[in-house]
């Protein structure tokens, strides 16, 4: 049924003010370690890869650097293309799979593209498996001018420095049980709204950017994702997450109007990327799988059709 959900923080139809939002950032303990998990990883990549620190977050001193990787000093002659995961930190695919294209298979692109990757937007987001920062802001909502949530503003600086345009953008996400069970009911808590229930996909699927599809740019990687996950099928109104699919396995979203991290460049080919990695048929390691060879797949289209 149609109504406001039930969440133990705040008055139900009010929206949060500052003690709400004190109340819900209480409620966030510190479940994984970003220093542990990820950092690591990315310093063992320092001798393959250009590895910088383009910002820092501090929250209540707590204190995250934010690491970016490229294949070497960015050559003119090249396309450019971006790869971010992690914006909504609690989407463990993203970060490992971002990790893992670096780990695995950037080096295969050497000398045919300029590689930027970020693979972790939002660590204490991260750490507490939580989809918004620490302001209780939602990083793939705020990415516009003048931004409140610090994790979109470094970014914005960081592509903004980049020599040179962007010809792709792939952001790695998850579509999980919890963005049910938890985050559209803390979502309508937070704004004072009625929340409406949906369902969660099985599968697979791409978010195209609505204000400039490139679908067979979309289908390139639904084909390659295919033969490691299984892809989502239309709901019984021919919808995923209420938007309608527009083509097997792709959704469209306005990019800049929701202000998305896939707005954050001006490149002709962009996706966001949703794994399901709750689903009885995907392990984690195929979900991590299915994220890298997204990125694969994007990067072989757009060099052979850009």
């Amino acid at each position: 049924m149609t109504g406001t959900a039930f969440y133990p923080i705040g008055t139900p139809g009010t929206p949060w003010t500052g003690k709400e939002r004190e109340e819900w950032r209480a409620s966030q303990p510190r479940l994984r370690s970003y220093a542990n998990d990820v950092v690591p990883r990315i310093e063992a990549l320092a001798s393959r890869f250009d590895v910088s620190v383009y910002g820092t977050l501090d929250y209540d001193g707590d204190v995250y650097p934010l690491y970016a990787l490229r294949n070497g000093a960015p050559d003119p002659a090249l396309p450019t293309a971006l790869v971010t995961g992690g914006v909504h930190g609690y989407e463990t695919s993203g970060v490992m799979g971002a990790l893992e294209f670096v780990e695995t298979r950037a080096a295969d692109y050497d000398g045919k593209v300029n590689l930027l990757i970020v693979v972790c937007v939002s660590p204490w987001g991260y750490e507490r498996i939580n989809r918004w920062n620490h302001d209780a802001l939602d990083p793939n909502r705020n990415f516009r001018e003048g931004t409140e949530a610090a994790e979109c503003a470094q970014l914005m600086a960081l592509v903004a420095a980049q020599p040179g345009a962007f010809l792709m953008h792939i952001d790695l996400h998850e579509t999980t049980d919890s963005d049910e069970t938890e985050f559209r009911p803390a979502l309508a808590a937070r704004d004072g709204t009625d929340y409406e229930p949906d369902t969660i996909p099985d599968g697979f699927y791409l978010v195209d950017d609505g204000e400039n599809p490139q679908p067979a740019f979309q289908q390139a990687i639904i084909a390659a994702v295919e033969k490691i996950t299984h892809i989502a099928p239309a709901d019984a109104q021919g919808r995923i997450i209420g938007s309608p699919v527009v083509a097997r396995g792709v959704i469209e979203y306005p990019a800049s109007k929701d202000a998305m991290c896939a707005s954050v460049t001006t490149a002709r080919f962009k996706t966001t990327t949703e794994v399901y990695p709750d689903s009885p048929r995907a392990t984690p390691e195929q979900c991590n799988a299915a994220q890298v060879e997204a990125v694969c797949a994007g990067l072989d289209y757009v060099l052979a059709n850009g």
